[in-house]
C-alpha cells in the first residue's frame, strides 16, 4: 500500500523536488497550492504514470480551518496521512531596526505558523493510527545566525525549537518530528537574489528532498527530534 503525504508548498522550488521525489518512490502525494503558475509548474513535471497519484487542491496553509478541511478530504479519500512535510516559507532580509513590525510578523507567519497550523492539523489522525511523520525546514542561518536577516532567522531557529519540543509530546505515539537545515539552496529566486554569487556551494533542491523523504519515510521511525543540515 503506497504511503500518503501531504506536502504543503509541495509546488514550489523545493516544494516540486519533494513531490516528485515521493512520487517516484511510489508514494500519494497532497499538494496544496494558492500560486497558479508553480502548480501548471509542477503538473507538467509530474510523469504520467504518476499522475493519479498527485491530489492538487487549492488551500491557503496559512488559514487553520482550510487546511483543517484539506486534510480531512485527503484522510477521507485514502484513509490515513503517514507523512506531513511542510516547506511553506519565505525570505526577507533586514537588521532588527530595519525589520517592521509587518515584516516581523511575515517572516514568523510563513516560516513557523505555517508549520504549526500544518502539524495542528495531521496530527489529531496521526494520534489515532499511533504512526507518523513529521517533517519540517529550518536553516543553515538559525544554526550559526550572522545577523542581517533577524526576522528570517529567528523564525527558523523557532522551527528548530518546535521540533525538539514537539518531538517529546509525540514520541510516545509513534510519531516522529524531524528537520532539515539547508544552506544556500540553487534555486531560481536565489539566482535571481544572487546573481553574482559563488554557487560551487549552493545544495541542488534534489539532495534536500532527498533528506526529506527518507526522514518521511517508514525506515526512519528512530530517528526523532533532529536537525539533519544539508
Amino acid at each position: 500500500m503506497p504511503r500518503v503525504a501531504i506536502v504543503t508548498g509541495g509546488a514550489g522550488a523545493l516544494g516540486q523536488a519533494v513531490t516528485l521525489k515521493l512520487l517516484a518512490d511510489g508514494g500519494v502525494v497532497a499538494v496544496p497550492w494558492v500560486v497558479d503558475k508553480e502548480r501548471e509548474a509542477l503538473t507538467r513535471r509530474v510523469p504520467a504514470a504518476a499522475r493519479d497519484r498527485l491530489f492538487e487542491e487549492r488551500c491557503d496553509v496559512t488559514d487553520g480551518a482550510a487546511l483543517a478541511a484539506h486534510v480531512e478530504r485527503v484522510r477521507s479519500k485514502h484513509g490515513r496521512i503517514d507523512a506531513l512535510v511542510s516547506l511553506v516559507g519565505g525570505f526577507a532580509g533586514g537588521s532588527l531596526l530595519e525589520t517592521d513590525r509587518a515584516a516581523w510578523d511575515r517572516m514568523l507567519e510563513l516560516n513557523l505558523t505555517s508549520a504549526y497550523t500544518a502539524a495542528r492539523a495531521v496530527l489529531p489522525g496521526m494520534r489515532e493510527a499511533r504512526s507518523g511523520r513529521v517533517v519540517l525546514v529550518a536553516s543553515r542561518a538559525a544554526l550559526a545566525p550572522s545577523g542581517g536577516f533577524i526576522a528570517y532567522t529567528v523564525a527558523k531557529a523557532g522551527i528548530v525549537t518546535l521540533v525538539q519540543a514537539l518531538s517529546q509530546e509525540v514520541r510516545e505515539h509513534g510519531i516522529t518530528v524531524n528537520a532539515v537545515a539547508p544552506s544556500t539552496m540553487d534555486t531560481p529566486g536565489n539566482r535571481a537574489a544572487m546573481p553574482d554569487s559563488d554557487r560551487k556551494g549552493w545544495v541542488p533542491v534534489e539532495g534536500v528532498a532527498a533528506a526529506i523523504a527518507w526522514l518521511a519515510a517508514e525506515e526512519s521511525a528512530h530517528v526523532t527530534g533532529t536537525v539533519v543540515s544539508v
